[in-house]
Order: structure tokens, then C-alpha cells, then sequence
């Protein structure tokens, strides 16, 4: 009830009760009247100004953070909005016939930065230390991406640079420490994970359930050809076929470009929950364009992704398949699938620190390299959350293959931490 309707409802009983009581000693004059009405009417002034505020309070934004101020000339102040986010991991592996040994050690720190209000700037590297076969060591300093967004609206923004390619999800959602076993399915090492050039994305609500539409468009240089040709292999018989996409350095360290036009691709996905952590996700991408220096060979792929989450079970997968034509083996098609499934025993609901920490995960995937090597795999893994960013995982992996190089079952354990 409004207050100031209470507060002249109790001056109106004050006065109804004034005259049916029994007359006091003294009447009421009509200055002490007076002055009654002036506190009424001063009451009522204060009321309406409280409820102004209160009602200035529920139209502000209610997320709690503090509005950027404008600087002049209408940019955006962007000094403090520098962020270092990333993950590191360090692995052992234990293959059957051979000594164990912690074969990794990996750094990827990710940086971002917000120039203004609408433009933002991302970059990751990976720092690794690996073992070699043949003995010793060696380093790497790789760069991810490193790429420039501009937010156009609320359901589209322009990516360009070296970008992570939406070719399925796992690429954009499996840093080290969100991927719940220690290694990458097989078949993703027949797709590029990242590309120079240009994109268009967003998400587009459907309805008032929560349903969305997620879109990306690109345009990026594609696989390439080290040696410019469209051959299947180079003259040493290694793969030709450059996936990282050469952007101009031939491999005998000459500079030239070795694609012919720039490839086009995208994604398209349908998000659906239902409750909260009960959803599923469905997407259909792909990505087409030459390969080759003379622009003759083509290489396509295509992949469709899905996700399912109910409560602490969540199963997701990729189908993969790719087209590499070539000039003397004819058209190559490298393809695979995964499936990969995890509960969180806190689902269980049971009163036991240790067991509630527990993830257990399993993952069967298939690949086949397009020139008669197929491998399969069958994995079994176990996580321990120890805390909500640093976890253990081990993984015992059963390997079917045609390759006597990749025929060796193994075990493979890692700590990683999201920072």
C-alpha cells in the first residue's frame, strides 16, 4: 500500500476520532489546524521524493557494475581493462613396451584487452616443452590467435586476424584445462584449427524459452601447399598438405604464396535448454577453397557437432569429413568421428568429499588418414577436481590400428590448471 495514502489515512482517523470522542477541556483552534495540514503537506512532498528514488534505483542496470565514463572526444577510457586469463598443463605418458615419462610441459597464457567500449583485442600462445624421439628436448613458441573484434550490435561482431576457426566446438571450447581427458580427438588433426583472415559472428534469440541461433561467417588463406603443388606428397614423401596454411614463407625459407584463393567457411548452431543444465546444442560447419599454388586442387571439409547436458551427465561429438584433391593420387578424403561422455559423481548427491570431486569420462573416436591408415581408440579416463580450476586427470588408452606405429595401447596422466 502507498505510504502517503497511509499517512493521510491516519490523519483522517486522527480526525474522525477528534470529533465523535468526547469533547477535551480545550478545542482544536484553527492555527493549531493550520500548522497540522502544514506537516501533512510536508510529509507528502517528502514521500513523493523517496518513491522518485526508489523508482530511479529499479531503472538502473542491475549488474552491479560501475559505468565507463566518456572521455573527450567520445572514445571510451579502456586503461584498466587488460586481462591475462589462460591455462598450463604438464603431462606423463607411460606407452606399453616403452619407459613412462612426462613427455610435456605447456604454458598458454591468453591476453585481453579492451581498446573501447566496442572493440576488443585477444591473443594466445602456446609455450611447450617436448621430449623427442629421437632423444633431447626441444621448445616451441606457437601463436594461436591473435585477433581483433568489433562488436556491431548485440547479435554481430566483426573478427579479423589469425583466428580460431569454427569448423565443430571443440577448438573454441577445449583449452587444456576444459578438456576433461589429457589429449585431442583423433580426427581433429584433419581440420585447421586456426586461419588469417576475416569473420562475421553473433547469436540471434528464438522465442522467450532461451532458444538461440548461432551463426559465423569467414574468410581466411585455408590450407596451403609447402612445396606449391598439388601433389599428395613432396618428393621425401611427406604429406604436402600445409593445414596451418601457409602465409607466404615457402619451407626452403623463400618467400611466396602458396594459395591460390582465400577459403570460405562458417558454422550454424542451435542452442535449446530446457532447464538449467539440461540443454542441447546442434551445428552444422564447413569450409571450402584451393589448396594449391595454381589454384586447381580444391580441399573442403565439413562438420556436424553436438552437445547434450543433463544435470551432471554430459555427452558430446564431432563427425568429420574432408576432400583433398590432388594432381597425382586423385581425391583424398581424411575423416573421423568422436564421441565422448562424462559424469560428475556429485551427482549422486552423496555426503562424500573425495567421491563428489570425481569425474569419470570415456571417449571412443575413429580417424583415418585418406591413404589407407585408419586408427581406433577407445579411452577410459578418470578426473579429480581439486580445486574449481586445478585438476588431475588420468586416461588409459586400448589403440586399434593398421599402423604398427600407432598399434600401442597407453596411459597418459595430467595436471592442469585454468588461471
Amino acid at each position: 500500500m502507498n505510504t502517503r495514502f497511509l499517512m493521510l489515512g491516519a490523519v483522517a482517523v486522527g480526525c474522525t476520532m477528534a470529533f465523535t470522542l468526547p469533547p477535551r477541556a480545550a478545542a482544536v483552534t484553527d492555527e493549531e489546524f493550520n500548522a497540522l495540514k502544514a506537516k501533512v503537506n510536508e510529509s507528502d512532498a517528502k514521500v513523493e521524493k523517496l518513491e522518485q528514488q526508489l523508482m530511479e534505483k529499479q531503472t538502473a542496470p542491475s549488474s552491479g557494475v560501475q559505468p565507463i565514463h566518456p572521455v573527450p572526444g567520445g572514445t571510451v577510457s579502456a586503461t584498466h581493462d587488460f586481462l591475462v586469463t589462460g591455462d598450463a598443463e604438464v603431462q606423463y605418458v607411460k606407452t606399453d613396451g616403452e619407459n613412462g615419462s612426462f613427455l610435456l610441459s605447456d604454458f598458454a597464457p591468453i591476453f585481453l584487452f579492451r581498446a573501447s567500449e566496442n572493440v576488443l583485442f585477444e591473443a594466445g600462445f602456446d609455450v611447450t616443452l617436448q621430449n623427442q624421439d629421437s632423444g633431447g628436448s626441444s621448445t616451441s613458441i606457437d601463436l594461436s590467435f591473435a585477433q581483433l573484434d568489433y562488436l556491431l550490435n548485440d547479435y554481430m561482431t566483426l573478427v579479423a586476424g589469425y583466428m580460431v576457426l569454427p569448423l565443430g566446438t571443440y577448438s573454441e571450447r577445449a583449452a587444456g584445462w576444459l578438456n576433461k581427458l589429457p589429449d585431442d580427438p583423433l580426427p581433429r588433426s584433419v581440420l585447421p584449427g586456426s586461419g588469417a583472415g576475416v569473420q562475421l559472428r553473433g547469436n540471434v534469440p528464438v522465442g522467450q524459452s532461451g532458444q538461440s541461433v548461432s551463426y559465423a561467417v569467414y574468410v581466411a588463406n585455408g590450407p596451403g601447399s609447402v612445396d606449391g603443388t598439388g601433389n599428395a606428397a613432396q618428393t621425401n614423401g611427406d604429406p604436402n598438405l600445409d593445414l596451418d596454411g601457409n602465409v607466404g614463407v615457402k619451407s626452403d625459407g623463400t618467400t611466396e604464396n602458396l594459395h591460390g584463393n582465400p577459403s570460405v567457411g562458417g558454422r550454424v548452431g542451435w542452442f535449446m535448454p530446457w532447464k538449467a543444465h539440461y540443454d542441447l546444442e546442434l551445428g552444422v560447419s564447413g569450409q571450402s577453397g584451393e589448396w594449391d599454388n595454381d589454384g586447381k586442387e580444391d580441399w573442403q571439409a565439413g562438420v556436424i557437432d553436438a552437445a547434450l547436458h543433463l544435470g551432471s551427465l554430459e555427452v558430446k561429438g564431432e563427425y568429420i569429413y574432408t576432400w583433398e584433391q590432388t594432381a597425382d593420387q586423385g581425391t583424398l578424403e581424411p575423416q573421423g568421428w568422436w564421441v565422448q561422455a562424462a559424469y560428475n559423481l556429485a551427482g549422486l548427491d552423496l555426503d562424500l568429499p573425495v567421491v563428489n570431486s570425481l569425474e569419470l569420462v570415456g571417449r571412443v573416436d575413429h580417424s583415418e588418414d585418406g591413404l589407407g591408415t585408419h586408427v581406433d581408440r577407445e579411452t577410459a579416463g578418470i578426473l579429480y577436481h581439486l580445486t574449481s580450476t586445478l585438476q588431475a586427470e588420468g586416461a588409459y588408452e586400448f589403440m586399434d590400428s593398421n599402423d604398427p606405429a600407432q598399434d600401442n595401447n597407453q596411459f597418459v596422466a595430467q595436471l592442469s590448471v585454468g588461471f
